[in-house]
């Protein structure tokens, strides 16, 4: 189990002493996903927190229409996970796919949580982690309330450029809460100025 992109990130908020090295090889479980394979279903409780370390996921939500609407994307060195559900230990609302052949560490709510107590600066890394997605998430809902469908892809360009190679357009118009078609007459219009 290869645990060294975790130690590196936990180590560049706050560096890592042996025992906290030793503890995150035991507590995180490595899993290889297939392309198009769930991590996440809705009605399941989501009962483990998951760091990316090779790959590519999207959660999404599916409306009553049945209209898919992607909330996340998550790729190397990022975490993904139904926040809610993992906390409340209510069923979730969300899938998470894997969108390539990915590998994941998972840690279970039980571990995490014996983490905070034992080790206390894993408290401080999660929560700056938390803030961090939650000034993201602050970020987008701002955005969607208050910018054109034009600013926020450019913005989406300007913040993700690694994207593009890995996401499908009719995904990256989900994300922006357009039809494909109106992403692609956006595409258009900025490429002719």
């Amino acid at each position: 189990m290869n645990t060294e992109p975790i130690i590196n990130y936990f180590s560049n908020i706050s560096p890592l002493n042996k025992a906290e090295i030793n503890v995150i090889k035991k507590v995180f479980k490595e899993r290889r996903i297939k392309r198009r394979q769930f991590i996440l279903q809705e009605g399941d409780v989501c009962k483990l927190n998951t760091f990316v370390v090779e790959g590519c996921f999207r959660m999404y939500f599916v409306d009553e229409k049945g209209k898919e609407h992607n909330i996340q994307f998550a790729v190397e060195n990022w975490w993904i996970g139904d926040i809610g559900s993992f906390h409340s230990e209510e069923p979730s609302k969300l899938y998470i796919e894997a969108i390539e052949n990915s590998v994941i560490l998972q840690i279970k709510k039980k571990d995490q949580l014996d983490l905070f107590v034992n080790y206390p600066k894993f408290n401080q890394i999660f929560r700056v982690f938390t803030e961090n997605a939650l000034v993201a998430y602050q970020r987008r809902v701002l955005q969607n309330i208050s910018s054109s469908a034009e600013e926020r892809y450019l913005d989406f360009v300007k913040r993700y450029p690694y994207f593009f190679n890995r996401i499908s357009n009719v995904q990256i118009a989900s994300f922006l809460g357009v039809t494909p078609e109106f992403l692609s007459t956006i595409r258009k219009k900025i490429a002719k100025s």
